[in-house]
């Protein structure tokens, strides 16, 4: 399945590719750092990386923004809100919080993959106010309440 999305290059963009998914099956796309100059950080440094890009999501559909497993393993390169959420209804720039939770320090170059996009529908509840809950064995069981392993 195939959803259109529209997607306004940013002057800072120019000559990068737009997000694609690397493999038939990946259900990601990746996203591309548009930095002007090599960004360096630090242990412990959070960082916001811009994309270049600004899009129109359809009614219905929300793009998360998450990690891409090779630098979190590799380097430690981590999205401390992840998976990050894009409403339909933000018009403004696609950039990613990125966090160096390794111990060295990382560099992002222009073009690099640093996040990956996932296009996915959104349900929206309806709350329903009751005075009773229906009875499960776990019950309101918490943090840990169904094992320790």
């Amino acid at each position: 399945m195939s959803v259109s999305v529209a997607v306004k290059r940013l002057p800072h963009s120019e000559g990068l590719a737009l997000p694609s998914y690397a493999t038939q099956g990946a259900a990601g796309m990746d996203l591309l750092a548009a930095v002007a100059a090599p960004m360096t950080i630090a242990p412990g440094q959070r960082v916001l990386v811009p994309t270049g890009l600004a899009i129109a999501l359809p009614p219905g559909y929300e793009l998360q923004v998450r990690p891409r497993s090779g630098l979190a393993l590799k380097n430690g390169i981590v999205l401390p809100n992840s998976p990050g959420t894009v409403d339909e209804d933000y018009r403004g720039e696609l950039q990613v919080i990125v966090m160096n939770a390794g111990d060295a320090p990382f560099t992002v170059e222009r073009g690099m993959r640093i996040a990956q996009a996932v296009l996915a529908p959104v349900i929206r509840a309806s709350w329903q106010e009751t005075d009773t809950l229906p009875e499960t064995a776990r019950g309101a069981g918490g943090f840990g309440s169904t094992g320790t392993g």
